[in-house]
């Protein structure tokens, strides 16, 4: 890969962890980024919505591979400096004929969700979340730049190491959508929500 300092860049690979990879606690998938939310279904009238119970989202830095090249992605959460386009990789829900799985009842137990209101009925929940696993082919555009690397990388001592950073009001775009890998960066709009 070869990357000018200071400049728009834009790289698909596979994501590499730096640091000990979260785990999701309902797919168990290992993952350098992540956004899960945990919503009841609730009716007034005859309208319902979705009211979040639990929202929870963290990211690390992390490298992206290509063709044995890596960069570093690194993306801060205060004061944020990136946009997350993820897609949805996992949903479950339950119901009032629906009984959540075990697995499901586990993480809403974990999280002192009860799943049946008073009468002994399911709730009406659901479970989704949105990760970049590790392995997983991603697309990240940012600022390249060229840094000396930190000893305690292992096997990168003494070298120097592309990164993709913000720059001013320029933010590092993470997504897993197939559709960023074939567009031009200038073009590199999303059409889903953001985290």
């Amino acid at each position: 890969m070869s990357f000018k300092t200071d400049e728009l860049t834009k790289v698909t690979g596979k994501v590499l962890h730096v640091h000990e990879p979260f785990v999701m606690p309902y797919s168990k998938r290992k993952c350098v980024a992540y956004l899960f939310k945990i919503e009841r279904k609730v009716r007034t009238g005859k309208h319902s919505r979705w009211k979040t119970l639990i929202e929870k989202e963290d990211i690390q830095d992390f490298f992206i591979e290509k063709n044995g090249e890596v960069v570093i992605v690194k993306p801060r959460k205060s004061p944020k400096n990136y946009y997350g386009y993820l897609v949805e990789d996992t949903s479950i829900s339950s119901g009032t004929f629906n009984d959540p799985t075990p697995e499901f009842k586990k993480v809403l137990d974990d999280f002192g969700i009860e799943s049946e209101n008073w009468f002994g009925f399911n709730k009406t929940l659901r479970y989704t979340e949105r990760i970049i696993e590790v392995g997983e082919v991603i697309t990240v555009g940012g600022v390249a730049k060229w840094k000396a690397i930190d000893k305690s990388v292992s096997g990168y001592e003494n070298s120097k190491i592309a990164t993709l950073e913000s720059s001013g009001n320029q933010k590092i775009i993470i997504t897993d959508l197939i559709s960023a890998r074939r567009t031009e960066l200038q073009n590199f709009r999303i059409p889903i929500s953001r985290y």
